[in-house]
């Protein structure tokens, strides 16, 4: 059959049904869609946690480390590894870290010790970090500057949702196949995401903006790292996250653990911490809101943490024993106003990067205190418990956080005002 120049041109213009559907979804939000998964096993261990105890006998301070060893690879490594990130490419980087966390929950579901388990977390973690230090960089060359505030606002949702997500769903998946089932959907999950990155979001070269090295060489890459690590502002605010997320994976990690002591179990658990991790992630997505509409980073979290420190008094102190609702309600305040933090700081990296060549490494530093804080902070909340007999003492935990946080933040504003005058 013959087309005339017309229909050639038509039938030229119409694109691939698989290019249709990608142009239907926008690479940011699979980017953020492959963050939420990554959370999805941070998440997934809290609910199983009282399950792990009863079968593989383990203990509250083994607990405390497979809650936080999730974060190791990015204690150990997170500047070097956001450096190298752009020269191996951020969405090969996001797709690797998908992989290494299916393939290592697939392994730990057939784990039969304690001592397995810690070493596939660290190699999940090693996955997570992949993902979520990847994902900021990538997002910046995905969206118009003037929507970026608001995009990494929702970028920092990502934690809670992934969190919250994985605490709702764990105890039908718990009840139905075991931990073991448990670890492997969140395994099929990341397969899914995995190929989701591959259809939607454009290969590293596509992405390249203007003035870009393709691979920059390793003497570039260690000037980067040198002019970070030279600079005041981004110790400053790796310092500050920090404080923020050694104290909130520390309170809604073990909140599965401190329910069942009090008696809930089954889906009123799950939805209580669920609403608990998901309440963060609406305080990213309202912070990201309240900064393209103009107020400042540096103030909201100093809302953030005042916030974070009163309300874990009232939800963890004896006065407030017998009034458990009150005791929920200040839970939910320290989630949903501490989940400001995140956004603004996500926000301010950019501010405080000592150029444009550094905000990647700038990130990746942030993080990787950040990592060392969640490291940190659970095993510390579990010690604390076990020398005392119970929780009562946490707040003690988070008001110190808090107020460093209220210090570093100020410094961070210090820095900020001096870059801008």
């Amino acid at each position: 059959m013959n087309l005339n120049k017309s229909e050639q041109r038509n039938v030229t213009a119409q694109p691939s049904s698989v290019s249709q559907i990608a142009r239907k979804v926008p690479a940011d939000v699979v980017v953020l869609l492959a963050g939420i998964t990554a959370a999805l096993h941070v998440g997934k261990l809290p609910p199983a946690i009282p399950v792990l105890q009863q079968e593989l006998g383990i203990t509250l301070v083994q607990s405390g480390f497979l809650l936080s060893l999730v974060q190791l690879a990015g204690m150990l490594g997170g500047l070097v590894i956001s450096a190298f990130s752009d020269a191996f490419g951020l969405r090969r980087s996001i797709l690797t870290g998908l992989l290494l966390l299916a393939l290592a929950s697939i392994v730990g579901g057939l784990a039969r010790s304690a001592e397995a388990l810690l070493w596939l977390r660290g190699i999940e973690g090693l996955g997570f970090l992949m993902v979520t230090l990847s994902a900021p960089a990538l997002i910046r060359k995905l969206v118009r500057p003037e929507n970026l505030n608001l995009r990494l606002g929702w970028w920092s949702c990502y934690m809670g949702l992934g969190i919250g997500s994985a605490l709702l769903l764990a105890p039908w998946v718990l009840a139905g196949v075991g931990w073991q089932g448990w670890w492997w959907v969140l395994a099929a999950i990341s397969i899914l995401m995995l190929f989701a990155v591959l259809l939607y979001v454009p290969a590293d070269r596509a992405q390249q903006q203007e003035g870009d090295a393709a691979v920059p060489g390793l003497g570039p890459i260690f000037r980067r790292l040198w002019k970070t690590l030279s600079h005041a502002g981004p110790w400053w605010i790796a310092l500050t996250f920090a404080m923020y997320s050694s104290q909130w994976l520390a309170v809604v990690g073990f909140l599965p653990s401190i329910y069942v002591e009090a008696g809930l179990s089954g889906t009123v658990l799950g939805v209580l911490t669920a609403l608990v991790a998901l309440i963060n992630a609406m305080g990213n997505a309202v912070a990201g809101r309240l900064m393209h509409a103009g107020l400042s980073p540096v103030r909201l979290v100093y809302v953030g943490f005042i916030a974070m420190g009163v309300s874990a008094v009232v939800a963890f102190s004896g006065w407030s024993a017998d009034w458990p609702i009150v005791r929920y309600l200040a839970v939910l305040a320290f989630s949903g106003l501490g989940g400001i933090i995140p956004a603004s700081l996500f926000a301010l990296s950019v501010q405080i990067a000592p150029d444009k060549s550094t905000i990647s490494t700038s990130v990746g530093w942030m993080l990787q205190l950040s990592a060392i804080g969640q490291f940190v902070g659970p095993p510390v909340v579990a010690a604390v418990g076990t020398m005392v007999g119970g929780w009562q003492l946490t707040w003690v935990v988070t008001m110190i956080c808090s107020v460093a946080g209220v210090v570093f933040i100020g410094l961070v504003g210090r820095v900020v005002s001096a870059k801008l005058g």
